[in-house]
């Protein structure tokens, strides 16, 4: 017996940004191409009524913003986010930047925790042998003694951290949850199966399950549309089902990347595609998938 999720949604994954600021380089240096594609059309003020459009049709209750903005003062962002909050209601929760391997992460982690809504830091290792794809410049940052003693202040602080690698990077992030096992560590975008070969399918599928041994890890199952443009519901499901099977329902959740995800899908057929393809799943793990995993994962009470 089969039936699709109909309640309360938290979005674990948006962004924000108003381009006046100044915090989004990557977005004022002109478009480019990336591994989701052109740049282009990202390159406009994304507010919170832009993003609440977009999740209009979704039954939005609560949302997470991740960092956008990699600018020296990485906290400028999350306390334009947290004026924001506390204004309009959203984000409940900030996930922000910081350098972790910079001698003023400890005061910088402080500067962002004096925000009541901040949860996490992401500081993107994505690496990548093809250089447009890559999002950092090194292939083992989270080997390096000086980032992981950053690393190892999310504790004292309690936040948790988002990361997002590249499959190829897996064995790195499950080294990094062993050594941290009370750091809440939290995979973005489903592991990011950019390669799509089958020795690449492969790698990742063992990959995920190996990450999946590190009670300290869960995965964000977002935007898969990055790495498969033209994506349809039976496209996405085996790296969905994989990644649930691998993890179970309690460490799951979904989320949208808007506006990235949105260069590829509408925030509704990517939401339904989601209901649709753990339709068969207990009421009580579609919940947890779309609601309640996020909410104990960012504490938002």
């Amino acid at each position: 017996m089969t039936s699709l999720y109909d309640g309360p949604v938290v979005d674990a994954h948006h962004h924000l940004w108003e381009l006046a600021s100044g915090r989004y380089a990557w977005l004022a240096d002109g478009p480019r191409e990336v591994v989701f594609g052109s740049t282009a059309p990202l390159i406009r003020d994304y507010l919170l009524a832009d993003y609440l459009a977009d999740m209009a049709g979704v039954g939005l209750a609560k949302s997470v913003h991740i960092q956008a903005s990699f600018l020296d003062d990485p906290v400028a962002e999350t306390r334009w986010l947290q004026a924001i909050a506390d204004a309009h209601g959203f984000p409940h929760g900030i996930v922000a930047y910081a350098r972790l391997e910079d001698a003023d992460a400890e005061a910088v982690l402080e500067a962002h925790c004096a925000h009541a809504n901040m949860r996490g830091i992401r500081q993107i290792m994505s690496w990548h042998e093809k250089p447009a794809w890559s999002f950092n410049e090194r292939a083992d940052q989270m080997q390096d003694a000086a980032w992981r003693r950053g690393f190892g202040l999310l504790q004292r602080f309690g936040l948790s951290f988002d990361l997002m690698i590249y499959s190829g990077q897996l064995a790195d992030a499950l080294d990094l949850a062993r050594a941290f096992p009370e750091t809440q560590i939290i995979l973005n975008h489903t592991g990011s199966p950019a390669d799509r070969d089958d020795d690449a399918i492969a790698a990742w599928r063992a990959g995920m399950s190996a990450l999946a041994g590190a009670d300290n890890v869960a995965v964000k199952i977002s935007d898969l549309g990055a790495y498969d443009h033209d994506w349809t519901t039976e496209s996405t499901r085996p790296f969905i089902r994989h990644t649930i099977d691998a993890f179970g329902p309690e460490r799951c959740m979904f989320a949208s990347d808007f506006p990235v995800a949105g260069l590829h899908g509408g925030a509704d057929a990517i939401y339904d595609s989601f209901r649709t393809i753990i339709a068969d799943l207990a009421p009580g793990e579609q919940r947890a998938l779309f609601h309640d995993n996020a909410v104990r994962l960012y504490r938002l009470g």
